[in-house]
């Protein structure tokens, strides 16, 4: 015990020494046997903290609004961007339906707003959507909304640091052509953040996101302030035609511009991405919980909506365009193409391009502070996706190591399949956000659309409670949470409707076939769990406890190559169980140690039987197993137990220079039944004193020792 307290000191120590070097570092690092493994965990992610301290993780609403509210809140860079792009589709007449479409989508953000206030007040837990649904319409649409939040929580880190991307692309021209890798490179830095532990991440991220906040606001207020003092000026993109061929669509009123408004509707719902995280952080939030989470819900509704309004507003005061492939759509005002090297601004750089009077100052804290916010959005979905996966996999819809909580207490494997998944999709789509906006937005509107469902059924279910009258006041308040919750649910699932029926073969399809294929693979998972358990559950017969193992109908098999002292060990720890039978085993495999082994075996006079089977072809393995399943076919009531002497040495290297049959032996007869393997270990020197001989010390003999 002693040994161990003085190696969890040295582990917490884990610091260079002033003065020490690099080899003299390395050398204490050995000596103490810290694994390289743990010196770079500890270096990246800290000293682990104990279990107690689960309830310190908690956050102020201060906090709590950056960390879950960043997305929600990011969103509004990159909603007006796709509202103006799918409407130049059409021309300047397409452009001037942006600001009804943004107040169409702030009127359903305020809706959601509402109905998620009262999901955080009934549903406390952290389940978010998932519990709702699972408890009211069943765990087969439960499991549907955690794989569509699954999908969702993973394009939310694409398409953020994708679009964050652009903005650094932007600014510095030169980077352009690496987005992806900067794109990677950037999910894994916030992945490394986050494995701290989600009070150092909310830390982290808070100022950039007030930052944001401040600079939009400023950006918006200036522009009214110019707007209705008459000195607001025109976008450098204002004077731009967009040269559009498609006489269908350029028609607005046709079939195909109605089709258009649509598609540039759901695009623009992006705003509302986000809002279902803080339902699923509830416990992440201090006391009293649900109500910390509803007004940090309300305050991320309020400055969502108006940033949304506030930019659309000015983007069309100020002629802004922004279209998909600028050098074919858009032309100068004499109708010449743009030259080359023309670099298209998101739409809010050129707002703060033309608000800000082309002040590089200006233009440069906005773009750069948006770019930032847009990249930690990110954090929203590494806080979110691990914490409905342990609750999956609680449930048994995930894998069990999900619920395993890492050295800082935030759900590490869940952020590891996180990042790996979303490194993979910004790789396939090569970090362009206009691709991967195509693919959003479905698996969030689908939880809130059965969100809301299994809302109205819950408070259908609480007003048959009090149908005795006795509370009237009880009853109304009833009453009002379910028409909330069903004005939700119908307009919703219209959003729904219109994001599958615009965006469908656009890539929403993608979405939907990867939501169909998680639900598949969870229930197979579930599946799995429900079957091992019944295989392995243990129920007492005639009332009585754990009975005494029968030996009566045991063979033991010492596995031999020569004989040494953990070979003696094993043997003398096989006959202490008492076996009905023994014997040693031995694989002849013509490398001329047999003969030695048999003349060993006779002149120490060991009273086991030595059994040596033939390997022509120098085969360790299959002659073993052979072996074991031609005596289990002649006795399947017999019970074999393969005992496997094996050393155990202090260091990776020292392990490595020995042969590794003994693995493979184990892995081999653990799936025959009726074998158990027993590994009996002999801890070498190394193994039992970390301090013993020096590893970078050559030992050589003295020439009178030969």
């Amino acid at each position: 015990m002693r040994r161990v307290e003085d190696k969890i000191k040295v582990f917490q120590k884990l610091t260079f020494p002033k003065g020490c070097g690099i080899l003299e570092f390395a050398m204490d690092r050995v000596k103490n046997k810290i694994s390289i493994s743990r010196i770079v965990k500890k270096v990246f992610i800290g000293a682990p903290l104990s279990s107690k301290s689960i309830g310190e993780a908690t956050l102020k609403k201060r906090v709590a609004l950056p960390v879950f509210a960043a997305d929600a809140l990011s969103s509004v860079a990159y909603a007006p961007n796709e509202v103006l792009l799918t409407l130049s589709i059409a021309g300047v007449a397409g452009l001037r339906f942006s600001l009804q479409i943004g107040v169409c989508i702030a009127v359903i953000m305020g809706v959601v707003i509402f109905c998620y206030r009262q999901n955080v007040n009934e549903y406390p837990s952290g389940g978010g959507d998932y519990e709702v649904v699972s408890k009211n319409l069943g765990h087969n649409c439960g499991i549907l909304i955690g794989a569509a939040l699954f999908v969702d929580y993973i394009m939310t880190v694409a398409v953020s640091i994708s679009s964050g991307t652009q903005y650094i692309v932007s600014m510095i021209s030169s980077l352009h052509g690496h987005e992806t890798t900067m794109a990677v490179g950037i999910i894994i830095l916030i992945a490394v953040i986050n494995m701290r532990g989600i009070k150092e991440s909310g830390s982290f991220f808070a100022i950039p996101v007030y930052l944001f906040i401040i600079a939009i606001a400023l950006t918006i207020f200036m522009g009214l302030f110019e707007y209705f003092t008459g000195s607001l000026p025109q976008a450098d993109s204002g004077s731009y035609i967009i040269n559009n061929h498609d006489e269908f669509i350029s028609n607005m009123a046709s079939f195909g511009g109605f089709i258009l408004l649509l598609r540039a509707f759901g695009s623009g719902t992006t705003a509302l991405t986000g809002i279902e995280a803080i339902s699923n952080g509830v416990p992440n939030f201090e006391k009293p919980k649900s109500k910390n989470a509803s007004i940090t819900l309300a305050i991320l509704g309020s400055i969502s909506c108006a940033m949304l309004l506030g930019i659309l507003f000015l983007a069309e005061k100020t002629g802004v365009k922004y279209a998909a492939d600028p050098l074919k759509q858009l032309l100068t005002a004499d109708g010449s193409p743009l030259s080359g090297d023309y670099l298209q601004l998101p739409v809010i750089g050129q707002l703060a391009n033309t608000i800000f009077h082309h002040n590089d100052t200006m233009f440069v804290v906005v773009s750069l502070v948006t770019g930032i916010i847009l990249l930690l959005a990110a954090n929203t979905a590494f806080n979110g996706f691990p914490v409905l996966g342990s609750i999956l996999a609680r449930d048994g819809y995930m894998p069990r190591y999900m619920r395993i909580r890492g050295d800082k207490l935030a759900y590490s494997n869940g952020i590891l399949m996180l990042t790996t998944l979303a490194v993979i999709i910004v790789i396939i789509f090569d970090a362009n956000p206009t691709k991967l906006i195509e693919l959003y937005v479905v698996g969030v509107f689908l939880s809130f659309t059965l969100s809301q469902l299994g809302m109205i059924i819950h408070w259908t279910r609480k007003i048959r409670e009090n149908t005795d009258n006795s509370n009237k006041r009880r009853i109304l308040v009833l009453l009002k949470s379910r028409v909330i919750s069903a004005v939700g649910f119908i307009m919703t699932g219209i959003v729904l409707v219109i994001i599958l029926i615009s965006k469908f073969i656009h890539g929403a399809w993608v979405t939907v076939v990867a939501i169909i294929l998680l639900w598949f693979f969870m229930k197979a998972i579930d599946s799995y769990y429900k079957r091992s358990h019944e295989e392995v559950i243990y129920r007492a017969k005639n009332n009585n406890s754990i009975n005494d193992a029968s030996i009566s109908n045991t063979h033991s098999i010492v596995l031999v190559s020569e004989l040494t002292k953990p070979v003696v060990r094993a043997l003398n720890y096989a006959k202490l169980s008492n076996p009905e039978s023994i014997e040693a085993l031995a694989v002849d495999s013509n490398d001329g140690q047999i003969d030695k082994l048999r003349s060993c075996w006779q002149k120490q006079n060991i009273s086991v039987p030595l059994n040596i089977i033939e390997s022509p072809f120098r085969d360790i393995l299959t002659p073993i197993v052979d072996y074991i399943a031609t005596l289990r076919d002649e006795n399947k009531e017999r019970i074999i137990v393969v005992y496997l002497p094996e050393l155990v040495d202090g260091r990776t290297f020292e392990r490595l220079l020995h042969n590794q049959t003994a693995g493979k032996i184990k892995r081999r007869l653990r799936l025959m039944k009726g074998v158990m393997v027993v590994s009996v270990p002999w801890q070498m020197k190394t193994a039992i004193d970390p301090s013993f001989a020096n590893p970078f010390h050559l030992h050589f003999r003295h020439p009178s020792n030969h």
